[in-house]
């Protein structure tokens, strides 16, 4: 594959390394000067000066016959463009951005983004497998119908704790799929199930519902 990497930061330098390792043709773009002469230094002619969010920069790399382009900068704005243009003006069929900020990745992937990746809930997932407080973990997104399956935990301080499911207001949207209680066996719900504390619930939803949806399981 033929990959084009914009931003040659830590995560940019060492994507890089790893594609090459792995034989595909990586190009990087940096339009730093002194990042890019330390990236060129050790790594030797693999990158292109300039700015990856110009449309004449990408057309300079061969932005055209790229199967991929990976946006990693420190700006999400300047990602999101990078990716735009990528896929807008040359087609690029795949495209990757680095997220800062969890709060726009709705926004990104409305924009044609193929997909994000942010570090920040990278990291509060990863906390929520060794400490159960984060409340909503992702586990499947299916992007082309704009859904996902998420994983909700039901704290002690949950105001819904002894309702059963048929008395609470879910998203139309979202499908329960299974119940996983603290103790005892995982079971599909009814309408009639009644959500106990540390119970760990398992549904499909839009992502627009989301909040919506821990809002109406957990009451908090």
């Amino acid at each position: 594959m033929y990959i084009i990497v914009v931003g040659g930061g830590r995560i940019g330098y060492w994507l890089t390394k790893a594609l090459m390792s792995e034989g595909h043709e990586v190009l990087l773009v940096e339009k730093n000067a002194f990042v890019f002469e330390t990236i060129t230094d050790e790594l030797g002619s693999i990158g292109v000066r300039g700015d990856g969010c110009e449309a004449t920069t990408l057309a300079d790399v061969g932005a055209g016959r790229a199967d991929m382009l990976v946006a990693t900068t420190g700006d999400d704005e300047d990602n999101l463009v990078a990716c735009q243009v990528a896929k807008v003006k040359f087609n690029v069929p795949h495209t990757v951005a680095r997220l800062r900020n969890p709060h726009r990745e709705t926004i990104f992937k409305k924009l044609g983004i193929d997909v994000t990746v942010c570090s920040t809930q990278i990291i509060l997932e990863a906390i929520e497998k060794e400490v159960p407080t984060h409340p909503l973990t992702h586990l499947l997104e299916i992007r082309e119908k704009g859904m996902g399956i998420v994983s909700i935990k039901i704290s002690p301080e949950s105001t819904t704790i002894g309702k059963t499911l048929k008395n609470l207001s879910l998203p139309q949207d979202t499908k329960l799929a299974l119940i996983i209680p603290k103790e005892g066996t995982p079971h599909m719900p009814a309408a009639n199930t009644v959500i106990q504390a540390g119970d760990q619930i398992i549904a499909l939803t839009d992502e627009a519902s989301e909040e919506a949806l821990r809002a109406a399981l957990r009451g908090t």
